[in-house]
């Protein structure tokens, strides 16, 4: 194993950034001295309030570049960056791959008027479909006109899985977390007492749901058992090693945009102590691995000249987080699952929430943050998790035309009071109306929100009967019809007649992708309402199972069913647009990234999805009756 550690760990990775604003994020392998920005023709000498510096291990250290000033950046022009430091030189000088053609240092474009932009989720790096950003990276690289670029990257959620990671994945985090000397942590309610026991050897993997993870003390009832107790907390069906320690959470974002890493540690192709099964299982999983890390070179350079943005899904923290009051309830009561949960938080909010609005995090969060990684101790991770847990501004809006809204709909839900075993909403009354307020004065808005506010019907009708007998769980039955108030305040603000006239819906979590027109039914006037789903990146829905369910939902719910009228969307007309015009067929299951292209009223004029392979599927608009 080499020895010695490369200076950039991770990133450059741009966030926040417009005409006021400029936001960096890079994690280091030794602490930086005085450095200096140039940006453009500009020098700037960082000071504390401009650099905001963590130690997230012996050997890493995570920057976050923050310089605000009103006019700080020119728009529509190309801007390059460069970031010194007095003890280390040039910091991303000697990156390779890091820079398109022959351009010396990254380059990036603000561009408030959005003609353009990239958009998708769930980015599984076992999964064996390709890695959509690396193909983004590519068409980035194949024209670099300014007036071609878009104007920023929106990612919507699962980022990473922190419930689904492969067993090679887990055998790299644990040397990573040796490697950077990651920190140790105490147990409460767990087999283990603290997180140095952990074994990373083959023997102990894809057994976690049964040795480590945490189960319920009360009865439970689903849809297949009638009553019993010790239910699993953690419900995927994929927690075999489900990442429990805050050193295993760390590792796994810094593995997941690191290319620098992957060459530090070794992974064997062939292992002991595996079943023959999963034996099986290990050899897909380091094949799939080989070619993600493959692409990592590219989607770090794609991160670092487009401008990113983060929100989370429930795979970047646990399926299931926050689906039923019930749920809650055991997750949150139980020392350990608390632990888990909100160890996923402090990880969260450090590789992705800061990015998104450093200045939401500044008062309440920081100087916890700060604390805790100063001198990690039990008292203090349980001090952080608390307030993150009880932190109501992950959503965030953009200064854009159209203005970008946000949404945490995961945090605000909208508990179901006839059943604590029922879905709770996606959100609640009181953030749907700042939600509504968000919307006031403005004439086209992009809403970006995990789940799609559309989806597809007949799958939210299974999702609804599997409730009925007691297995939300099982489905994942979260939708935005789920919940009759959420469900109810919602349509009530599209149908408002002070609402925008063009909503651009953006959303993934489905693993596949589509895109539908809808309109208010019996009125001439708007809103024009369009739902884009794109996902995912590197994820697809069962290959087999997608197909029935795309004749089953055009049979039952197609645009001219008498059917539409029962159900809670009733006034809306919804009209399913079809990939690449294929007649019968209005759902495609193909791991993309977005391509969304608008007019200047806000409504598009290209919907399509970017597959590896860098083929297209476009979603042309349907046929008026």
């Amino acid at each position: 194993m080499p020895t010695a550690l490369p200076l950039v760990l991770a990133g450059p990775t741009l966030r926040h950034c417009d005409r006021d604003n400029f936001t960096l994020w890079f994690v280091s392998s030794a602490p930086m001295n005085e450095l200096i920005l140039h940006l453009g023709e500009e020098k700037l000498i960082l000071g504390n309030q401009q650099r905001h510096e963590i130690r997230l291990g012996e050997h890493a250290w995570q920057y976050l570049i923050q310089v605000n000033r009103d006019e700080l950046l020119a728009v529509n022009s190309a801007i390059g960056y460069r970031l010194e430091d007095s003890r280390h030189g040039a910091l991303f000088e000697n990156i390779t791959q890091l820079n398109y053609g022959d351009k010396v240092a990254p380059e990036f474009v603000i561009k408030p008027e959005i003609e353009n932009m990239l958009h998708g989720s769930c980015r599984n790096p076992h999964h064996h479909s390709g890695d959509a950003l690396v193909a983004a990276d590519t068409r980035l690289s194949q024209d670099l006109r300014v007036e071609a670029r878009p104007s920023l990257l929106m990612l919507s959620g699962d980022q990473v899985y922190v419930d689904d990671i492969a067993g090679p994945m887990l055998y790299a985090i644990g040397q990573v977390i040796q490697l950077l000397g990651l920190p140790q942590e105490q147990f409460s309610g767990a087999s283990l007492s603290d997180s140095s026991a952990i074994s990373y050897l083959p023997a102990a993997l894809y057994r976690r749901h049964k040795n480590l993870l945490p189960k319920t003390q009360y009865q439970a009832k689903t849809a297949l058992r009638r009553w019993y107790i010790n239910h699993p907390i953690f419900t995927s069906s994929l927690a075999e090693n489900h990442l429990v320690s805050l050193g295993e959470i760390m590792a796994l974002y810094l593995l997941t945009w690191s290319p620098e890493l992957w060459q530090q540690i070794e992974i064997p192709k062939e292992v002991e102590g595996l079943s023959a099964v999963n034996t099986l299982r290990w050899e897909k999983e380091w094949l799939h691995l080989l070619e993600f890390k493959a692409g990592l070179h590219q989607v770090r350079r794609l991160m670092a000249h487009l401008p990113t943005y983060m929100i989370f899904d429930d795979h970047d923290v646990t399926d299931d987080w926050n689906l039923t009051a019930k749920w809650e309830k055991a997750a949150y009561g139980h020392p350990f699952s608390r632990r888990i949960l909100g160890n996923a938080l402090i990880g969260y909010t450090l590789f992705q929430g800061l990015g998104n609005a450093p200045h939401k995090f500044t008062t309440e969060i920081v100087p916890l943050i700060d604390d805790f990684f100063s001198q990690p101790d039990t008292a203090k991770q349980d001090l952080l998790i608390h307030a993150l847990l009880k932190f109501e501004h992950w959503h965030y809006s953009l200064n854009t035309s159209p203005k970008i809204v946000v949404l945490d709909t995961r945090t605000h839900r909208w508990r179901s009071e006839s059943n604590l075993a029922k879905p709770s909403g996606l959100m609640d009354w009181e953030a749907l109306m700042e939600f509504q307020h968000d919307l006031l004065g403005q004439r086209n808005v992009i809403i970006v929100s995990a789940a799609p506010m559309f989806g597809v019907k007949l799958i939210e009708t299974i999702q609804r009967t599997a409730t009925m007998l007691g297995g939300s769980l099982l489905v994942d039955a979260e939708s935005w019809m789920a919940h009759p108030g959420t469900a109810n305040t919602l349509l009530s603000i599209f149908l408002h007649r002070k609402t925008p006239e063009q909503f651009v819906i953006l959303s993934g979590d489905v693993h596949y992708s589509f895109a539908y027109d809808i309109r208010i039914r019996f009125r001439k006037t708007g809103p024009q309402i369009y739902q884009i789903t794109c996902s995912g990146l590197k994820n697809q829905f069962p290959e087999k199972l997608i197909p029935i369910f795309d004749k089953l939902n055009g049979w039952l719910y197609g645009h001219f069913s008498p059917l539409n009228f029962l159900t809670k969307r009733k006034r809306m007309s919804i009209r399913g647009r079809r990939p690449n015009g294929e007649r019968s067929k209005r759902l495609m299951n193909r791991s993309g990234i977005g391509l969304l292209s608008l007019a200047r009223n806000g409504a598009p004029t290209q919907i399509a999805v970017l597959h590896a392979d860098m083929s297209e599927t476009h979603f042309d608009a349907p046929k008026k009756d």
